[in-house]
């Protein structure tokens, strides 16, 4: 395959120490470094001057952990980058440092001519280059920028054009941790033995149609008429949903009201095949949202709740449950209508059996949820919004906000939804700050986006069947995050089958 051609120039410092061997020698080195997201043809008459000055070009890049130029970047991963690099002909080897700064890779290599573009240079040297050529004093190596009569930026075109690569990033991250998509169909059809145990905050949520009348005359109220709606299971209820739909043996422990929606919500997950542990609470209603929607546009959501902490006989009731129920992981899907907060929420993971796979995701919509109240758990999974919410932390960029959060939260595996631009993950490593493959971004797979509201709780659902089943994260970033992209498809909360995923790894293979 002539992708392994391009693969052999790409090399390790050990391995470029031994080819190019110690200074002076008697063909002239030059190095060029840089992250080359996208590389353009600014990068390419970058590098063509820079071979013409010497007999070998090596082109170093900054590896994924230390790319901090906007909030989601770098937009291609290391090893993509890398040998996008490897199949340009004037480039003979490829380094990918996984240091901040070059500076390492300089005193080892000892180049006699590290290259650089002249905007550098351009309002005299900057402290960073300052450094660099510090280093190359040591041994008699020389600065030279490459002449600046064409400018491009990656950022720019990333910005204003990204490029579409979601195959491409998912066939170099793959191909990085030797993965095969026989392996994960494999997984995915291997969730009939997994029982879960989700315990949580039940939504009923309601889609009111209607069209418009107009405006009232004497008041600024618009006027709709009604035209039908339709009711789903939603909160909790639908991650319980999306796991059986994936084949997994269900249990959903859960508080309802007495009215009408606790009859509704318990028949509807018993035909689904679900086991329901509903705990009735006379004081407070069922959770409903009903949002009015007219021509598309969601004029109005009408909530019927009671945000109440649950009373000490209701907590020592979901104990029981959560201690007596034997499952292989158990799921807490708060939503803060009542069941976690700050007071419940050590007696109930305090409940939770030994051995069992833990997970936890607190959402920040209406109510005020904190991910990082679910300490030492194998799994958490917010969205941006919420890290930013529990760390208060607004300025970071995405990386360094979800390595903070991956530490506070004493988690084995934080998987961080970023919306349209898909997920990024964080595993547990040996040296997480230092070991480059401690973290990966996965693009989103959503397509033809109907609703999005929902995607997160499958994404939940298949990631946490495929840990149990594969103790693969990269696995489970991809079976979550195409589950995630299957469930914007539909309108309103519908639990994604395990054949539709089948039915999107066979079209991403093909």
């Amino acid at each position: 395959m002539i992708e392994h051609k391009y693969k052999a120039k790409i090399k390790t410092l050990v391995e470029l120490s031994e080819i190019l061997g110690t200074h002076p020698r008697s063909k002239k080195i030059i190095m060029c470094h840089g992250t080359f997201d996208i590389v353009h043809p600014g990068h390419i008459r970058h590098l063509m001057y820079a071979k013409s000055k010497a007999d070998i070009l090596v082109a170093s890049l900054t590896c994924d952990a230390h790319v901090s130029k906007s909030n989601v970047r770098p937009f291609i991963p290391e090893n993509l980058r890398a040998l996008n690099l490897a199949a340009l002909d004037m480039v003979d080897y490829v380094y990918i440092d996984p240091d901040p700064k070059p500076l390492k890779t300089l005193q080892e290599l000892q180049p006699d001519y590290f290259a650089k573009g002249y905007e550098y240079n351009a309002s005299g040297l900057h402290l960073k280059t300052q450094e660099e050529e510090d280093i190359l004093a040591t041994y008699g190596g020389e600065l030279i920028f490459t002449p600046g009569d064409v400018i491009f930026s990656s950022s720019h075109i990333i910005e204003n054009s990204p490029p579409e690569l979601v195959q491409d990033k998912l066939h170099s991250l793959m191909d990085a941790e030797n993965i095969t998509f026989a392996e994960i169909k494999k997984v995915c059809n291997s969730f009939n033995n997994i029982h879960v145990h989700v315990v949580g905050d039940t939504i009923v949520d309601t889609y009111t149609y209607a069209s418009m009348i107009g405006g009232q005359t004497k008041t600024p109220t618009l006027s709709v008429r009604y035209e039908n709606h339709k009711d789903y299971v939603g909160g909790a209820g639908i991650v319980a949903k999306h796991l059986k739909a994936a084949g997994a043996k269900v249990t959903f422990t859960t508080v309802l009201g007495d009215d009408k929606w606790q009859k509704y919500v318990i028949d509807d997950l018993v035909e689904h095949g679900i086991e329901v542990n509903a705990i009735v609470d006379s004081t407070r209603p069922t959770t409903n949202k009903n949002a009015i929607i007219c021509d598309s546009h969601r004029l109005l959501k009408l909530d019927t709740l009671d945000n109440r902490i649950i009373s000490d006989k209701i907590v020592n009731k979901l104990k029981d449950y959560i201690k007596n129920t034997q499952a292989d992981s158990v799921i807490f899907s708060d939503f803060r209508h009542g069941i976690f907060n700050p007071t419940t929420i050590p007696t109930l993971i305090a409940s939770i059996p030994g051995g069992a796979f833990k997970v936890a995701d607190s959402q920040v919509a209406s109510r005020w949820g904190n991910i990082l109240d679910f300490q030492d758990f194998d799994l958490i999974t917010p969205n941006e919004r919420e890290a930013r919410f529990s760390l208060g932390d607004q300025d970071s960029v995405v990386r360094p906000l979800a390595l903070n959060l991956y530490r506070k939260a004493n988690c084995k595996n934080l998987i961080l939804k970023l919306g349209e631009r898909g997920v990024l993950v964080y595993r547990c490593a040996k040296n997480i700050e230092t070991n480059v493959r401690s973290f990966f971004i996965i693009d989103s797979f959503a397509k033809n986006v109907v609703d999005a509201v929902g995607a997160g709780d499958a994404l939940l659902a298949y990631a946490t069947l495929s840990h149990i089943a594969s103790n693969n994260e990269i696995i489970a970033g991809i079976l979550g995050s195409l589950a995630a992209g299957a469930e914007c498809e539909y309108l309103g909360n519908m639990p994604v089958s395990q054949n539709k995923i089948l039915d999107m790894l066979a079209k991403l293979e093909r």
